[in-house]
């Protein structure tokens, strides 16, 4: 019969034989996330691109077409809000099940996208959710203030709305919309539901169900090749060792659970395994991408928001060109938010940094930087949880010398002046992670590597 100390002594053992194993010396799991280090609008696209010749597979893993990534190569721009950047790379691109798809909108891009002598080898995971005209319609009557809600600045393109109705079971998936008789049977099974909700909202001209049916089986039918089990193909790609990339939409402090709610995006974006079908121990580093300074769309809080009608605020806006991909709006700007980003450092798992638009704050004599929040109940040296603890709190600033050139050509190639190079080694130190990366321009080739880093072909 066993006694206390020999029953602990299995219990121990049992539990020790129930660890996974270690990963043999040298193995690497062949998935990286890029993601966003701030609100979003932080160049993850233009690094996707850089990095994408080193993947078989670029995912987009959460939102919709609120987002919007741009991508320069030579005299020629690119914008996707659903397309994966790695399209222009010739990748093969996953739309993950935890996006929200306008087949609309995928459809123009493809379009635009082929037309330009672009092949696009493209997945879409048949359970991602549909994106249909009253998710518009409501979206669009919840941000003009109808029914007492609050404003959060939303892009108004049903992303919201959408995202609800598959919490609340109502969603129409992408496996339904390209089957015309499942699509139909399902709308009609909901949209009474909608129409009643947009009874209440006092949506003008809402759309008709027929009106719905007639648009978007056509639609369907053009999408139905690329709809699969993106979960399952990804998955046989690792087995085979082969390399994804999970590309982020918006950014961290818009997470649904982990941003500045309710001024927030309604998915996950910390969610990179789950909103692709694949499994979290695949992802072996996180590049988080930040600008030198910090940018807002939208409602919320902001600490080190700058006045955008006047002096470095103004300067910040017109020369980085802060208007939004989707929608066009002007951003709210300010300077580099270190509390928010050791926040977002430790949520999101970043193991390495990319720091973007440091050509933009050359020409300053001095350039601020937070490094703590002073409230009146102490010092914050990171992010609250909660956004009432920001009342009354004032950005504990840092001045560092500014610069008058960035980085300078050597060969192919950019190296950063030796001012803009101690102001990356100052964030570096404050944040206590790897600078792996900066970009000095909108240009492909205008990203100097600073360290080695597990990313793309490096």
């Amino acid at each position: 019969m066993l006694g206390a100390a020999d029953g602990l002594a299995l219990a121990c053992l049992t539990f020790k034989m129930r660890l996974p194993f270690p990963r043999a010396e040298g193995t690497r799991l062949p998935a990286h996330a890029i993601l966003g280090a701030q609100w979003g609008d932080e160049g993850k696209g233009k690094l996707v691109d850089v990095l994408a010749p080193g993947y078989d597979f670029v995912v987009r893993f959460q939102g919709g077409n609120n987002a919007g990534h741009t991508v320069v190569v030579g005299k020629e721009t690119y914008k996707f809000h659903l397309l994966p950047s790695g399209a222009v790379q010739g990748r093969r691109v996953v739309i993950g099940n935890g996006v929200v798809v306008d087949p609309r909108v995928l459809v123009q891009e493809l379009d635009q996208l082929e037309g330009r002598g672009k092949k696009v080898r493209l997945l879409i995971s048949d359970r991602a959710h549909v994106i249909l005209p009253y998710h518009v319609s409501l979206d669009g009557a919840a941000e003009q203030g109808k029914g007492g809600g609050r404003k959060i600045g939303t892009t108004r393109r049903g992303i919201g709305p959408c995202y609800a109705d598959k919490a609340a079971r109502l969603g129409v998936r992408m496996m339904e919309l390209v089957d015309p008789a499942r699509f139909e049977a399902r709308l009609r099974e909901v949209y009474p539901l909608k129409e009643r909700e947009m009874r209440m909202w006092e949506v003008p001209d809402a759309p008709s169900l027929e009106s719905i049916l007639k648009d978007y089986t056509p639609l369907g039918a053009r999408l139905q090749r690329y709809v699969a089990d993106a979960g399952e193909a990804l998955g046989a790609a690792l087995k085979g060792k082969k390399r994804v990339l999970l590309e982020g939409a918006q950014g961290l402090l818009l997470d649904i659970d982990h941003g500045t709610y309710p001024y927030v995006t309604s998915s996950s974006t910390v969610g990179a395994a789950g909103g692709s079908g694949m499994g979290a121990h695949h992802v072996e580093g996180v590049l988080g991408v930040a600008k030198a300074y910090a940018t807002r769309v939208g409602e919320g809080p902001f600490p080190t928001e700058l006045s955008s009608a006047e002096g470095v605020g103004k300067r910040l806006l017109e020369v980085g060109k802060e208007f939004g991909t989707t929608t066009g709006r002007p951003r709210r700007v300010g300077w580099l938010d270190l509390p928010a980003m050791r926040y977002t450092i430790r949520v999101g798992g970043i193991t390495h940094l990319a720091l973007t638009k440091l050509d933009v704050l050359a020409g300053l004599e001095r350039v601020e930087v937070a490094v703590a929040y002073q409230t009146p109940k102490g010092t914050l040296r990171s992010f609250p949880s909660d956004e009432a603890r920001l009342l009354g709190a004032r950005p504990r600033y840092t001045s560092v010398p500014g610069w008058t050139e960035t980085a300078k050509r050597v060969g192919k190639g950019w190296a950063l002046s030796k001012e803009a190079a101690a102001y990356v080694r100052f964030v570096e130190k404050e944040l206590g992670i790897p600078v792996v990366m900066a970009s000095v321009g909108p240009a492909r080739d205008a990203t100097i590597t600073l360290r080695r880093h597990p990313f793309g072909r490096a």
